[in-house]
């Protein structure tokens, strides 16, 4: 039986399989033990790739909605009305007037990362949003201000590493986010074994807490405290130590003047924490031989995110584990993004209606809806959504269908009729997955080892379907009047590899279907910084006058909210974001959906395991069972994310049978972190409701 190798782009990890297939049939799916950084671990979503290529629901031709359903039409005539109507809308109102949605799994194609700019260039429109803002656009941000790239993300080097504290993330259950990791469980076993710590702090003791050595529960929003109060005991003890770092470094005493009211003592009591156990934290992060600091999502979707990754990484540099081995380092992949770039650009424009900052050519996606339904000089029109489901996976997405309903057009490039393209007038499904050529330009970026490897289609496309490459550039082509002149990703894979430091060829890495180890990561900060003055100032004017908001925060006296509790969503290792609901195989079983409840909560709230509860906030509410916890800290519920198929008109049969509840009826796109910008999820306050058994 014949196999191929690929590495799988279903979430972060970069899982190398090995496939066993006949004809056009996948027999067999397994982790391929010769993968030099996923060692043959497979996580359950790789059958996923079976899955959606074998999909009854999946679109391989363009579809046009009418009031009767939908019918199939000819890429000729899709392409054509599509530019027909953007460039009459952009020819009556402007090019701001068009907009655009990038949702993540785009970063997880090389088709769309190497042309889905291209197309945004041609629009010009200053309204361009995607799953950045509702993810991890404080890294972003911060990696910006202090090495001048947004892609200059320190990785933690945990194979290395003898003292690993996480704070707001799972990677038991991501394998690591920002953090390529695949088998995080064994990497993590490993750490304990030579004699190291890991630590874990996390409002819900996660399955990643339940394997740590030490689990501190904190209150959502309120990390920055724990990470002033750490510098200020690090700082006061004269633990600083910058190493080779030293004569790059700008403002350290203006770090040590603003972290002097943050004792230990003075952030405990609105913390949560004993004064003396955040000093015992930080004396063993500095103690110890290696040591690193990372902090995920719980700490970027929240209204201090911004601040939270700013002293994430002065922890790490001032105590001496910046860009040394164990601790936080930076990755030399042989497709360079951050080698490649000029320095990120940022707050070049702001929003229409709201204000919001510009970074990197997008606005936040929490104004999204806004400008499409305030009427006005620049709002917008039309849409673009490019595999994304925004109206699942931004705050208060029933807004954003009203949105979506009221556009003059709109246009998804997307293989489903989800919550978000059933708005489309027009969808143009890409071929996908197993039919696709892959290189992961962005994971081998932000992977705990330097690693390369390209996987080839495995079954060849129809001649009805397209490849994300060719439908972007088309429309891009024909919206500037050009002939179609297609390059492939590969020809733009084989020129980058090739100019690379490692002087790979495409056919090099063709020949080695397991992939290429490139080695560990190296100090080599130095020759990365895009700054400047190729100095790291610490001090960043933006993050220095955002402390402010910490102050009135928590030192200053508020109001008891009439919502009494705090949410936080929850990954699940069976789905990434809301793309893999419609495989039975992995949504099968118990409820997933759930509200995780503490025991007294639900004693206080009268609600019992497994009753059906409504969850309430300042913009709606939704029902779900509950599932009583002693995971969660008191005072502190937890939906998982992803989830709400029962939506009129989405044709995707498994995920509707197996539906859920959005927890985006329930979140607020006017919390946010001020600073970035980015959605603030972590921290929505609520309330819940028993309904009566009987």
């Amino acid at each position: 039986m014949p196999t191929h190798y690929r590495t799988c782009n279903l979430c972060e990890a970069m899982c190398g399989l090995e496939i066993q297939y006949e004809g056009t049939t996948v027999q067999t799916i397994k982790g391929d033990k010769n993968d030099p950084l996923s060692r043959g671990h497979i996580c359950p979503k790789a059958v996923g790739l079976k899955d959606i290529y074998e999909d009854p629901d999946r679109l391989k031709q363009p579809v046009r909605r009418r009031e009767n359903g939908w019918e199939v039409i000819s890429w000729e005539e899709a392409y054509t009305e599509v530019v027909e109507n953007i460039q009459r809308i952009q020819h009556q109102h402007g090019k701001n007037a068009v907009g655009a949605y990038l949702g993540n799994p785009n970063a997880h194609n090389v088709g769309s990362i190497l042309f889905g700019r291209n197309l945004l260039k041609t629009l010009a429109s200053q309204n361009i949003f995607s799953a950045t803002s509702a993810d991890q656009l404080p890294h972003h941000y911060v990696s910006t201000l202090l090495f001048g790239h947004m892609m200059a993300i320190p990785i933690p080097d945990i194979d290395r590493t003898d003292f690993f504290l996480i704070i707001g993330g799972n990677p038991m259950v991501s394998n690591g986010s920002l953090m390529t990791a695949p088998d995080f469980p064994k990497r993590l076993r490993a750490i304990q074994k030579r004699g190291g710590k890991v630590v874990v702090i996390d409002p819900r003791r996660t399955e990643t807490a339940d394997k740590a050595d030490q689990y501190i529960g904190i209150k959502p929003g309120h990390d920055v405290l724990l990470l002033l109060g750490m510098l200020h005991h690090l700082i006061e003890k004269e633990q600083v130590n910058l190493r080779h770092l030293e004569p790059l470094i700008v403002n350290l005493d203006t770090i040590k003047e603003i972290v002097a009211p943050y004792s230990s003592e003075r952030v405990a009591t609105p913390l949560g924490i004993k004064a003396s156990k955040i000093r015992e934290l930080a004396t063993e992060f500095c103690s110890a031989k290696s040591a690193v600091c990372y902090g995920r999502l719980g700490v970027s979707t929240q209204q201090f995110g911004g601040l939270c990754q700013w002293l994430i990484y002065l922890l790490n540099m001032l105590s001496g584990n910046l860009d040394r081995a164990g601790g936080a380092m930076f990755t030399q992949p042989a497709f360079d993004v951050m080698g490649l770039g000029k320095s990120t650009r940022l707050n070049r424009w702001k929003s229409r209606v709201r204000g919001l900052p510009e970074f990197g050519g997008e606005l936040p996606c929490v104004t999204m809806a806004e400008e499409m339904l305030t009427e006005g000089e620049g709002q917008i029109k039309a849409m673009f959504t490019v595999a994304g489901n925004p109206v699942l996976s931004t705050a208060n997405g029933k807004q954003l269908e009203q949105a979506f309903e009221q556009l003059d057009f709109m246009v998804s490039i997307d293989i489903y009729i989800n919550e978000t393209t059933k708005f489309a007038n027009i969808i143009l499904p890409p071929a996908t997955g197993l039919e696709t050529g892959q290189y992961d330009v962005i994971f081998h970026q932000l992977a705990i080892r330097n690693t390369a490897k390209y996987s080839p289609p495995l079954f060849e496309k129809s001649d009805d379907q397209r490849y994300d490459w060719e439908i972007l550039q088309t429309l891009a082509q024909r919206l500037k009047g050009e002939e179609a002149s297609l390059m492939s990703p590969e020809m733009v894979l084989d020129f980058t590899l090739q100019s690379s430091p490692y002087q790979l060829s495409l056919a090099q890495l063709k020949e080695q279907p397991h992939g290429v180890d490139l080695g560990a990561m190296n100090p080599c900060l130095e020759n990365r910084l895009k700054t400047k003055e190729k100095t790291i100032n610490l001090a960043p004017n933006e993050l220095v006058a955002d402390l402010k908001r910490v102050e009135q925060s928590f030192f200053n006296a508020s109001s008891p909210s009439e919502y009494p509790l705090y949410l936080i969503s929850r990954r699940q290792l069976r789905s990434n974001n809301s793309w893999m609901h419609n495989s039975y195989r992995l949504v099968k079983g118990p409820k997933r959906c759930t509200v995780l409840i503490h025991p007294n909560d639900a004693k206080n709230h009268q609600i019992e395991h497994g009753q059906a509860v409504n969850v309430i906030s300042s913009k709606g509410q939704i029902q779900l069972p509950a599932e009583v916890s002693d995971e969660m800290l008191e005072g502190v519920v937890c939906i998982p994310h992803g989830w709400g198929h029962a939506r009129e008109g989405v044709q995707l049969q498994v995920a509707k049978a197996h539906a859920g509840t959005s927890i985006n009826d329930l979140t607020d796109e006017y919390l946010i972190d001020e600073l970035t910008g980015n959605t603030a999820f972590s921290g929505v306050r609520v309330q819940l409701e028993a309904i009566s058994q009987s």
